[in-house]
């Protein structure tokens, strides 16, 4: 009887561990701050005021292929072009949840 309970129990919890959706790591709350202190400068509003073309909205992060939190994510780590690289004064945790900031913005409100 402690047999079929234990692989019973056993079942159970690899049938949670399976079949549970991964809690997100990022937040967009706290992006927004960050973003508010490191990137409002040049893309406040979701625009670029640097290149115009390559604003933060979402047919902008279509076209650039910048549409996912891994593509944001290198971009603000490494830098590209003209925008600077944040991986040396922003903590790993903070660039994602400027990510997940990001995209909220351009994909539930198109930065309006």
């Amino acid at each position: 009887m402690k047999k079929i309970i234990s692989v019973l129990l056993l079942g159970i919890t690899i049938f949670t561990f399976a079949f549970s959706s991964p809690a997100l790591a990022a937040d967009a709350a706290s992006g927004a701050k960050v973003f508010s202190a490191n990137c409002a400068s040049c893309h406040a509003g979701g625009k670029n005021l640097v290149k115009a073309e390559k604003s933060l909205k979402k047919d902008a992060l279509d076209k650039f292929d910048m549409n996912s939190a891994e593509a944001i994510i290198a971009q603000v780590t490494k830098g590209k072009g003209a925008m600077p690289a944040f991986g040396g004064r922003l903590k790993p945790a903070q660039i994602e949840d400027v990510a997940a900031y990001v995209l909220q913005q351009a994909n539930e409100k198109n930065w309006k």
